[in-house]
């Protein structure tokens, strides 16, 4: 034997470090305290902790007293299981499914369910929670089968009632009509009682799973997008239809309407004329009175004027006239003025004047050069009185 296998009798005789037995009851510690924890059970008021001892159900921390902490035996001895005790939103994605007249539509639903409350004067093992535990397990688990009941039951509540049925309305801007008994709450509500319990079943949802369905709704009713296009094409054709309707009674209104207005606007327009004809006749009537009344005072002055107001039509600058010598225009052009002896005026009796003296001074006024007949001013129509019979009375003009 070697001198380097002789074992050192110094080396086995010497004690374990302190510090090395510091830390393996450090650890050692950590360890049991950890161990102990598991004993404490800290419950949530959003929660249901089952408490299972070496795999049996021992109790179930449900209650409002049960919040906070607890104890149990610690791992692996005892062990707690926690469930979410809030209601939970499932929406699963549509589905096809044929309305009775068989329509393909795709139905969108959710469902509203949660763990039910404990009962009072419940067993241990028919807790609702404990139920929950022995048949589904998990929340998955639970959201897949309530997504089978969801559409079986919709599969056969839409397959009753017609599409016409599902989406009728009272008009374009309003929902679905809720009265009838095939509206949209209605089926909601028999989704609702189907998913509960089927007629075929014995026991509710509630009874065997220990879930609480609070409520079953129809979200979305939508053509699969084979059939989009179609049916977009013939509604837009039906919308058509109905804004052609309407605008023709639209052009039909606006015809009568144009038509009344016209009416009354002939109406309003001969009630006019026919009111300025009667005034204008009267006022010519009476215009006409005035006009006798100043004739008959004086013939013989009205003729003279009238005569007079003649040469301002019928002469101009580029008239030329050719009179007969017994013309009314002539001779008052070249005699002039009747004597005022013989025609008393109004005016000359009134003021006083010689008769003489004004004769003269129209005979002045007319000029010795106008008894040729011929004037240079002149106009288109001459406007005499009464000329004697055998003589012409309407001068000739020459431009």
């Amino acid at each position: 034997m070697s001198n380097s296998e002789t074992p050192n009798p110094d080396s086995a005789s010497r004690p374990v470090p302190r510090a090395v037995l510091r830390v393996v009851a450090a650890i050692a510690g950590i360890g049991l305290a950890a161990w102990l924890s598991t004993c404490l059970v800290f419950v949530d008021e959003t929660e249901v902790v089952l408490i299972e001892r070496l795999g049996t159900v021992v109790a179930v921390l449900d209650h409002a007293d049960d919040r906070g902490l607890n104890v149990k035996l610690p791992w692996p001895i005892g062990m707690a299981r926690r469930f979410d005790r809030r209601t939970h939103l499932f929406d699963p994605l549509g589905r096809e499914a044929f309305t009775r007249d068989r329509k393909n539509v795709t139905v969108d639903a959710y469902v509203c369910w949660k763990i039910a409350d404990p009962q009072a004067n419940t067993g241990l093992l028919d807790r609702p929670a404990v139920r929950f535990f022995r048949s589904l397990g998990t929340t998955e688990t639970a959201q897949a089968r309530l997504e089978t009941r969801v559409r079986s039951a919709l599969a056969t509540r839409i397959a009753m009632v017609e599409l016409g049925e599902l989406l009728s309305v009272s008009d374009p801007e309003s929902q679905p009509v809720e009265s009838t008994e095939m509206s949209m709450d209605s089926i909601s509500r028999q989704l609702l009682d189907d998913v509960r319990r089927r007629p075929d079943e014995e026991s509710s949802v509630l009874d065997r799973l220990g879930v609480d369905i609070v409520d079953v709704r129809i979200k979305r009713i939508n053509f699969p997008r084979g059939n989009q296009q179609a049916v977009f094409e013939r509604m837009k054709s039906e919308r058509q239809k109905i804004a052609g309707r309407y605008r023709s009674a639209g052009l039909a209104q606006n015809a009568v309407i144009r038509s009344q207005a016209d009416r009354q606007y002939s109406e309003i327009i001969s009630r006019a004329e026919a009111e300025a004809e009667r005034i204008r006749g009267t006022a010519e009537a009476e215009a006409l009175a005035v006009l006798n009344e100043a004739h008959a005072r004086d013939p013989e002055f009205y003729r003279t004027l009238r005569t007079l107001d003649s040469y301002k039509t019928i002469i101009n600058e580029k008239t030329t006239l050719v009179l007969s010598a017994s013309s009314s225009l002539l001779k008052l052009l070249v005699e002039g003025v009747p004597d005022a002896a013989t025609v008393q005026t109004p005016g000359s009796i009134n003021s006083g004047e010689d008769p003489d003296r004004a004769a003269e001074t129209a005979k002045a006024d007319t000029g010795p050069g106008n008894a040729s007949g011929e004037t240079s001013p002149g106009s288109d129509t001459p406007a005499s009185d009464d000329p004697p019979a055998d003589q012409p009375s309407t001068p000739e003009a020459i431009e």
